[in-house]
């Protein structure tokens, strides 16, 4: 069936459906990723290894998800992202099935590692990706309804996995994941074609390397890289951190569960919040990410339960409103017809952060015997992310093209004027690089 021509973002319609595929998505991807830390000391005891070799399970799972997005976005863009989102549902669910009977930490690397994070990188970006191209003055909403599935599924599946984990072992708790896993091939069957205005006339590589040309895209991907490394700290380590506080195991899955909560819920509000245009979206991703950051540093500052509840919802609904924001300012940077390549992309250099961040904190871990440092400098990079943000063109001036922020088309409730040109054909001198 052929497709029609210059169409413009609906805005709704079937673009509602692919919120649930974005939802589904981010649930069965960054939703358990963040979870698996209830098996950390499962796993510590297991193999009998220090924290800093378990740790290297979670951080290969995230680094290949994200270095290898761009492989799963290019391959969408040619050959259509329902059968890549499928394929990639398939291979995270058998990654995470032979997980569940490895008999040694190199198993569990290639398995629950690779296997798996190769099959989210499928999955993940390409939903987003087309997300994005399916709204434009509802899309921060768009993005924060599905950007809950990742605080919702970990407030869920924290206790779940303790309680599995409990009564069928840490291998019981994997095996059921990956069930629940393979619901990712319903985010692909979810997907409907759409093309956009600029389509047609879009050039560039397979990966689009060229959008390392545009100041906006260098400053946003080169943050998102360094918040990596502290962004996903608390989720690997915030669950054996009540332990040491000397907490039970299900109230320290607690505190895992309380932060996915109030992230989900912020994710919303955040995407509701950043559509109406009240404050640039440049300086509102730099605000909370400071306050991410920020978070970050207060939470060794616990010392009872109410505590470290409290520090866990700070943490949560700074980093789920940043989330929301950081997937709504990038179309915005490139052009919609290339947030698709461009999600891929800035994934990649997450793998980064990604790949430093949790096996340093546990390194952390395994040299102090606690996880104080850990946090501190989990902030620090997050902090340090923000004064690259600040390089982002319209933190310090709005698109005179487009009029600025408070009356521009998209605020107004029109398609902004980078949905239809492609960005590769607009210099980047021009007044729209100011976005």
């Amino acid at each position: 069936m052929s497709l029609p021509p210059d169409e413009l973002p609906p805005d709704g319609g079937w673009g509602w459906l692919v919120v649930v595929s974005g939802f589904l998505a981010n649930s069965l991807t960054y939703g358990v990723l963040r979870c698996l830390g209830i098996l950390f000391e499962d796993l510590v005891e297991a193999f009998d290894a220090s924290a800093s070799q378990v740790s290297w399970v979670t951080a290969l799972a995230l680094a290949t998800q994200q270095f290898a997005s761009p492989l799963g976005t290019a391959a969408s863009k040619r050959y259509g992202a329902r059968p890549v989102v499928v394929s990639g549902g398939l291979l995270s669910c058998l990654g995470l099935l032979w997980a569940s009977f490895s008999t040694s930490l190199l198993q569990l690397y290639l398995t629950l590692g690779f296997l798996t994070g190769l099959g989210w990188a499928l999955a993940f970006a390409p939903v987003m990706g087309t997300l994005a191209r399916y709204f434009s003055s509802r899309r921060s909403v768009a993005m924060g309804l599905a950007l809950t599935g990742n605080g919702l599924s970990s407030f869920v599946l924290s206790p779940l996995l303790r309680l599995l984990a409990e009564s069928l072992a840490w291998r019981g708790a994997l095996l059921v994941t990956s069930a629940l896993t393979l619901h990712l091939v319903v985010c692909g069957a979810l997907l409907r074609p759409l093309v956009l205005q600029g389509d047609r006339l879009e050039s560039g590589s397979f990966f689009d390397w060229v959008l390392f040309t545009q100041r906006g895209f260098v400053a946003f991907s080169l943050g998102t890289a360094l918040l990596a490394a502290g962004y996903f700290t608390p989720y690997v380590h915030l669950e054996p951190y009540g332990r040491a506080l000397g907490l039970d195991p299900y109230k320290a899955a607690m505190l895992v569960s309380v932060a996915a909560l109030s992230d989900a819920l912020a994710r919303l509000l955040a995407g509701c919040f950043a559509d109406r245009r009240l404050i640039r979206p440049a300086r509102l991703l730099v605000l909370l990410n400071s306050l991410t950051g920020c978070s970050l540093l207060l939470l060794p500052l616990a010392s009872s339960y109410v505590d470290s509840l409290l520090l866990a919802l700070l943490y949560g609904v700074s980093a789920g409103s940043f989330a929301t924001v950081a997937f709504g300012v990038l179309p915005e940077l490139v052009g919609v017809t290339r947030v698709v390549n461009a999600t891929g992309l800035c994934l990649m250099m997450m793998s980064v952060g990604g790949l430093l961040g949790p096996p340093l904190s546990g390194f952390l871990r395994d040299l102090t015997g606690a996880f104080t440092l850990s946090f501190l400098v989990g902030g620090a990079f997050v902090l340090a992310a923000s004064l690259v943000f600040l390089g982002l063109p319209s933190f310090f001036a709005g698109c005179r093209a487009c009029g600025g922020p408070g009356d521009s088309p998209r605020a107004r409730g029109a398609p902004h004027a980078l949905l239809a040109p492609p960005a590769a054909s607009v210099p980047l001198t021009s007044k729209c690089s100011e976005i």
